[in-house]
């Protein structure tokens, strides 16, 4: 791809994201959505593969259906009660449209079907980006509107994100996929308790980027997209991969790990929120995900695929670990002793 249109699709991602975030205004948050597509598109489509083809053209029409929704939203409010400010959305129509689009863009069950075939159709660095950096947008405005949102639809579609999240990705064999069923099933986890502590919403979003980011690009270095390559990349960068094993668990959720923390905060709250059976629910769904990283880090850590004696090993690169990765790893597995500051924190 050339540079000048690499560096002014990146450029216009953060334009359109820091309008989107910043802004008080309905027309000005929807701006920036639509400048957040139309930047990611070139680079889905940049390899012309038949696939990526295709991945860039499902990733658009389901965005410019969710912008309309959400324009279609606003305006609805609007000739209601002639606000335009995003957070005086007030009309139970409104509401709801509102909280249709948004799902629609994150791939929130059951508008999910475009997430896992788009991350699939491009490359793992294109996907990161999917995965991370284009939901926070919409997270904002969720969080900004919190206060008029329906809990109890809420609930219902984050209990089904959780559940579908662990249950899809269950019989996967592409990496990709599988992290993308991973991430609508953190999804589940965010929006279960966007309504009644928005700010630990931020906090899990935060940290599933944390934990999400090495893991692709960690898979970027070792240039492995499916299970079966994976289990004969060990012998490229021996120490990356057993560190990826740590990475995945931390994803899943286990303790002492950086992922234990927002489950932990976000269990916490559901059970002062008297919403026991829901944290159990939830709780016993992440045990779908846990299976499939488990899975996962068994392939690229533990299995040896049956060889021959004479075959011949892939040859174990000399480069070193880039230092980007190895702080995002650090991060992604040691941050659970700094929790007593967030309980502290105002």
């Amino acid at each position: 791809m050339n540079p000048q249109a690499k560096l002014l699709s990146i450029t216009s991602l953060f334009l359109g994201s820091t309008i989107t975030i910043t802004s008080n205004h309905w027309i000005m948050a929807w701006t920036g959505l639509e400048i957040n597509t139309l930047a990611i598109l070139p680079l889905i489509s940049k390899s012309h593969h038949p696939r990526a083809i295709e991945a860039a053209t499902k990733y658009f029409l389901v965005q410019a259906a969710a912008s309309a929704l959400l324009l279609f939203s606003s305006m609805t409010n609007a000739w209601y009660t002639g606000q335009w400010d995003i957070t005086q959305l007030t009309h139970p129509a409104s509401c709801l449209l509102l909280t249709t689009a948004i799902s629609i863009k994150l791939g929130l069950v059951p508008f999910h079907f475009w997430f896992p075939e788009v991350l699939q159709g491009t490359s793992l660095t294109t996907g990161l980006l999917l995965a991370t950096a284009l939901k926070f947008p919409p997270i904002t405005l969720l969080l900004l509107t919190s206060p008029s949102l329906n809990p109890t639809l809420l609930t219902i579609m984050a209990v089904a994100s959780t559940a579908l999240g662990g249950w899809a990705g269950l019989n996967q064999t592409q990496t990709r996929k599988i992290l993308a069923f991973s991430s609508i099933s953190h999804l589940g986890w965010m929006t279960i308790i966007l309504v009644y502590n928005p700010k630990l919403t931020l906090i899990t979003f935060y940290l599933y980027c944390l934990m999400t980011i090495p893991i692709f690009l960690t898979l970027d270095t070792i240039k492995t997209l499916k299970l079966t390559t994976m289990s004969t990349a060990w012998t490229k960068i021996p120490p990356l991969t057993a560190t990826l094993m740590l990475m995945l668990l931390s994803l899943a959720g286990l303790p002492p790990l950086t992922g234990f923390l927002p489950k932990w905060l976000i269990i916490q709250e559901l059970t002062k929120q008297e919403m026991t059976p829901t944290a159990t629910i939830i709780a016993l769904l992440s045990l779908l995900g846990l299976f499939f990283y488990l899975r996962l880090a068994y392939c690229a850590t533990i299995t040896l695929p049956p060889n021959s004696i004479n075959h011949m090993k892939q040859w174990q690169t000399n480069k070193s670990t880039k230092m980007l990765i190895t702080t995002f790893i650090t991060l992604s597995i040691m941050l659970l002793p700094l929790s007593p500051m967030i309980f502290t924190t105002p």
